[in-house]
């Protein structure tokens, strides 16, 4: 029986790095968060929720992607439900570790706004409706309150982090996050950043432009999704992941030499 880590396409973990005629300033990477929701269909098969960035976009265009930005500031306010995250893994930086709540809300959020899915548990008893959200927090938090969703914090596991080559005019410290599609509540819509958004079987993948940094971590999340389905509880042996660019570069530039993707 083929399993459904094997459907995920080969990478290719070589990408031409371009030659530049003098280095210019070294950008600062900016803290983000990204959901991967990954849900069961029949008995060996699995699905994803991608989308497709805009043609505009002025960060990987046209290319397929899970839900994520960047950590906004009103992301540091507590959101007025349960926060209880998973204990986090090994591997993670100190980084991590002090914005694991803000972290997992901007997840959460930006899912929101990309594709217009709660990520929660549905339950009109769960919620007290004499809380209010607190000053200061995003209104995502007022959008969950209105659905009777209580957002599933406890349902999220921090998978791996990867950041930006420090060639890109743009950079991110991206953690990502690993969540069941179960609790995925709504209509797929979203805020018009992404196209296309659907979920995908890991078969349809091989068809999808993707960057290799979203099937290393599709790898990543697929392994943990199973582990967590046949034992029922977190591997606390596990490490999450830290995918970095690797490459030779000289004084006046990025080399000629092709730069890795390297776990």
């Amino acid at each position: 029986m083929t399993s459904a880590a094997s459907l995920i396409p080969p990478l290719s973990t070589e990408a031409p790095v371009p030659t530049l005629q003098s280095q210019p300033a070294t950008v600062r990477p900016v803290p983000a968060a990204a959901l991967v929701l990954l849900r069961s269909k029949g008995s060996d098969s699995l699905e994803v929720l991608l989308g497709r960035r805009h043609a505009a976009a002025g960060f990987m265009p046209g290319i397929y992607v899970v839900p994520g930005g960047r950590v906004e500031p009103e992301d540091g306010q507590a959101s007025g439900f349960a926060e209880d995250l998973r204990p986090l893994p090994p591997g993670l930086d100190k980084a991590t570790h002090k914005r694991a709540a803000s972290i997992a809300r901007a997840a959460v959020r930006e899912t929101f706004e990309e594709t217009g899915l709660l990520y929660g548990e549905c339950d009109d008893g769960m919620i007290d409706s004499s809380s209010v959200t607190p000053p200061g927090a995003a209104p995502i938090w007022t959008s969950y309150h209105q659905a009777s969703v209580r957002p599933a914090f406890d349902q999220l596991s921090f998978i791996a982090r990867a950041i930006t080559p420090s060639f890109s005019h743009r950079r991110f410290h991206t953690r990502f996050l690993l969540g069941d599609g179960r609790f995925a509540r709504g209509r797929i819509g979203g805020d018009g950043e992404l196209e296309d958004i659907g979920w995908y079987s890991l078969h349809d993948t091989a068809a999808l432009p993707m960057a290799n940094i979203t099937l290393l971590v599709l790898n990543e999340a697929v392994k943990h999704y199973k582990t967590l389905k046949n034992t029922g509880s977190e591997d606390i042996n596990r490490s999450a992941a830290m995918f970095r660019w690797t490459g030779s570069r000289h004084n006046d530039g990025v080399s000629r030499r092709h730069g890795k993707l390297r776990a």
